[in-house]
């Protein structure tokens, strides 16, 4: 400095701008879904406490996202739909894995489910699958934390989705419990009929595999659906009779069913009741497949 200038230090840098909450913009129809049972199992205790899942993880993921469920929320036979399936997906894990407690737990087509808060025994592992887009935001929101918690890409659309798991010869040495919700009614008949093909031919004897089926009217019905036709996704796959989700491999066997009718009482059942001499396979239910 010379002699006879003032010094002026140099103004303090601005502070760093916070950083955006992830987004669930990116995604596409039937991506964008995973929000209404984020949306559910957030805030969906207070309206059913007796089917109340208890999600802390579902909680914390849609305080990060900010995001207005007000909307799915309204939709409240949604919303009792999906405590009453996390409900049965929960206990079937917990008597699996209480069988198998070394074996590995696959969600496929994941969306921001945290089944493993509520499955982890301590030995197991759990795999979440799902497309490279909702992986992201998943890693966004939250990061694996344990090392027998484990993310994979997958696009059930690939007929080898199989071989995208990744899956070591540890985890194939044992029965396999993977489940399958919200998901294979946006796929073609000819897709979802290769999902169960594959899990029939890899799967180790022994494994499970939980999905939720509708009813074959239901298809392309979905711009009805109070909550699904605001995405702009479509239903393509519905069923008439529940022999449909093992005829196309003689691994397969169908283990249980279960219909939501259950939850809504003697109106629901009679309801049911109604709909079983034309159609065996309930409106909206639960299956559970396995290979032997």
């Amino acid at each position: 400095m010379q002699h006879g200038q003032s010094f002026h230090p140099p103004p303090p840098a601005p502070p760093p701008a916070p950083a955006a909450a992830p987004s669930t913009e990116p995604l596409h129809a039937v991506p964008s879904t995973l929000l209404i049972p984020l949306a559910a199992r957030a805030k969906g205790d207070t309206l059913f406490p007796h089917l109340a899942c208890h999600d802390a993880e579902a909680q914390r993921q849609l305080a990060v996202l900010d995001a207005d469920v007000g909307s799915y929320l309204a939709d409240r036979p949604t919303v009792l739909n999906i405590l009453w399936r996390t409900r049965h997906l929960r206990a079937a894990g917990e008597d699996f894995f209480a069988r198998h407690p070394l074996a590995w737990g696959v969600n496929l087509g994941c969306g921001l489910s945290h089944y493993f808060q509520w499955l982890d025994q301590g030995r197991n592992t759990w795999l979440d699958a799902d497309l490279p887009e909702v992986m992201a935001l998943r890693r966004a929101l939250a990061p694996p934390t344990s090392p027998r918690l484990r993310q994979a890409m997958l696009d059930l659309r690939n007929p080898q989705w199989w071989q995208a798991l990744h899956l070591p010869r540890r985890a194939l040495g044992q029965p396999l419990f993977m489940l399958c919700e919200g998901v294979l009614m946006y796929l073609q008949p000819a897709q979802v009929r290769q999902v169960l093909r594959e899990f029939a031919t890899h799967a180790p004897a022994g494994s499970r595999l939980f999905i939720d089926t509708l009813a074959q009217c239901a298809v392309g019905q979905a711009g009805l659906h109070a909550s699904v036709g605001r995405t702009g996704a479509q239903f393509h796959w519905g069923i008439r009779h529940v022999r449909e989700l093992t005829d196309c491999h003689p691994r397969l066997q169908l283990l249980q069913t279960h219909s939501v009718a259950e939850c809504y009482g003697w109106a629901g059942l009679a309801m049911e009741a109604l709909w079983r001499p034309w159609f065996s396979a309930p409106l909206y239910g639960l299956a559970e497949l396995g290979v032997e």
